[in-house]
């Protein structure tokens, strides 16, 4: 195969994704010898743009699981704005150590719908959002370094490929496609319902220094006043993991009931699921 660049692309609230989308191209591009670029769709401006790709490139994708899907508010980015010519693809999901359902199949059936050719999968239990003790600190060396390894087992196999063609379909686990989103529930076992909350400020520790403004994923938090939320709040939690001053949170009942159930039941950490590039 004649592949001439490499490109990893992540959204990344949180990092964790961003650390293994770049692990992996990055792994895949010293393995070729090929450039590897960066697009980080996190923010709405890099979501405003079309991205198209050849016959000539490699896209490694990742995303979040968010209630067992892919984020419904970047979706719509996923399925117009990335657009492939039968071009290889390598699709992956990290999850907070509860269940990737039906995000990776998701990922899989969008990239495929937009004229990509996905060769391999994974998804990656890493640090749970909501829960940092879920997971904790994970994609950890040991996480990267499995990431890099099955990489270069991809293009090992990409190397001796004639086309893209000649590359089966991953079979990952979930439905393709998709099923309904998980419901999150509380520590009784009912439906925990939080759709609106959003995230408030602790007066005595905030500095107006604007962090939250400029990483929140969907631009909703007021810049000039940060205590302000008027846009959609899809609980991607970049603006209380990444201020510096750990002056964001959420106080929403049936959101820490949740957190709660989910500290509870999920302990036990779970392990990666990787589906190697097989050829027809």
């Amino acid at each position: 195969m004649n592949i001439k660049r490499v490109t990893g692309a992540y959204f990344s609230p949180t990092g964790n994704t961003e650390k293994l989308a770049k692990a992996m191209a990055g792994a895949l591009g010293d393995a070729a010898g090929l450039p590897v670029e960066y697009i980080d769709f996190t923010l709405p401006d890099a979501r405003s743009r079309e991205y198209v790709f050849g016959r000539e490139d490699l896209l490694v994708i990742g995303l979040p699981v968010y209630a067992g899907r892919l984020p419904n508010k970047i979706l719509p980015f996923v399925q117009e704005n990335l657009k492939g010519d039968g071009t290889l693809s390598l699709p992956f999901v990290c999850y907070g150590n509860r269940a990737f359902d039906d995000g990776l199949s998701e990922l899989v059936y969008e990239q495929k719908n937009a004229g990509f050719r996905p060769a391999a999968a994974a998804a990656f239990a890493t640090q749970h959002a909501f829960a940092a003790t879920l997971a904790h600190g994970r994609p950890d060396e040991a996480d990267l370094e499995e990431a890099k390894s099955f990489a270069r087992e991809l293009w090992r196999i990409i190397a001796g490929a004639e086309s893209a063609n000649a590359f089966a379909t991953p079979g990952v686990d979930g439905n393709m496609p998709p099923g309904p989103y998980y419901k999150p529930k509380r520590m009784d076992g009912e439906p925990a319902v939080f759709l609106k909350a959003k995230p408030l400020v602790d007066p005595d520790k905030c500095v107006n220094c604007g962090t939250c403004a400029r990483v929140c994923s969907m631009g909703s938090i007021d810049p000039a006043d940060v205590t302000n939320v008027p846009g959609i709040c899809i609980k991607c939690q970049a603006c209380v993991t990444r201020c510096p001053q750990g002056a964001r949170y959420f106080d929403h009942p049936d959101f820490l009931s949740h957190k709660a159930m989910l500290e509870k039941n999920y302990k036990q950490e779970k392990p990666n699921s990787i589906w190697t590039a097989s050829l027809k």
